[in-house]
């Protein structure tokens, strides 16, 4: 083999040895800062966002204090919604529960930009005024947490087509009127221009923990 004398110009032969060397040595160095970068951020990657995972339909329904509120009314708010009714005997407590400790936890004199919306599965018997006291026996805020009531069918149809998430009546005669219906556990975070960000078990401890934060980071993004 012909080797290469000290100042002499390399031959044909290895000029491409040295190109490869040379974009291997570039590889190694962008492929080390990479890593440093991804450590420095903890580990957990490119910072993407929240998803986009659906859009809420427009609708028109009534606060438990007599007004009407459409989607339009929530426009450059976020917001967070739930779906109870008011004489439910399983799950609703707990998730009303939830929903006040949100509230409870945020600044509401400083916070216009936020609101909590629980959506009543039994409009039948969830009237405003009906709503209006179990607001108050759970520590509603009158500006920042609304209770929507309206027409069953337009409630329902929001309910599996714009949030899609599930709501059945029971058509047992002999049914429980506080289990009469089945219906979601899920809290659902929105954003200000009507999209949803996130889903949330409100029976569990953890993805309610992963709604604060969520939350949290939402605020700050669009604020």
């Amino acid at each position: 083999m012909r080797s290469i004398q000290p100042g002499s110009p390399p031959t044909s032969q290895t000029v491409p040895r040295l190109v490869w060397a040379a974009l291997v040595a570039v590889l190694v160095v962008v492929a080390g800062a990479g890593v440093l970068s991804l450590l420095r951020r903890g580990g957990d990657g490119p910072d993407v966002g929240l998803p986009i995972l659906g859009h809420i339909p427009d609708f028109r329904l009534q606060e438990r204090a007599g007004q009407t509120v459409t989607l339009a009314d929530l426009r450059g708010r976020i917001w967070v919604a739930d779906f109870i009714f008011t004489r439910c005997g399983g799950i609703c407590p707990l998730l009303t529960s939830r929903m006040a400790r949100l509230q409870n936890d945020v600044e509401l004199a400083s916070a216009d930009d936020l609101r909590f919306v629980s959506f009543s599965v039994d409009p039948a018997y969830d009237s405003p005024a009906v709503l209006r006291d179990y607001a108050r026996a759970h520590g509603a805020s009158d500006s920042h947490w609304l209770f929507l009531t309206g027409e069953r069918d337009e409630l329902h149809r929001l309910i599996k087509e714009g949030f899609r998430l599930s709501v059945a009546e029971r058509e047992e005669p002999e049914a429980d009127p506080n289990e009469m219906i089945t219906h979601s556990d899920r809290f659902v975070l929105v954003d200000e221009q009507g999209r949803i960000r996130g889903y949330y078990h409100g029976t569990e401890d953890e993805s309610v923990g992963r709604l604060r934060a969520d939350l949290a980071r939402l605020r700050s993004e669009e604020g």
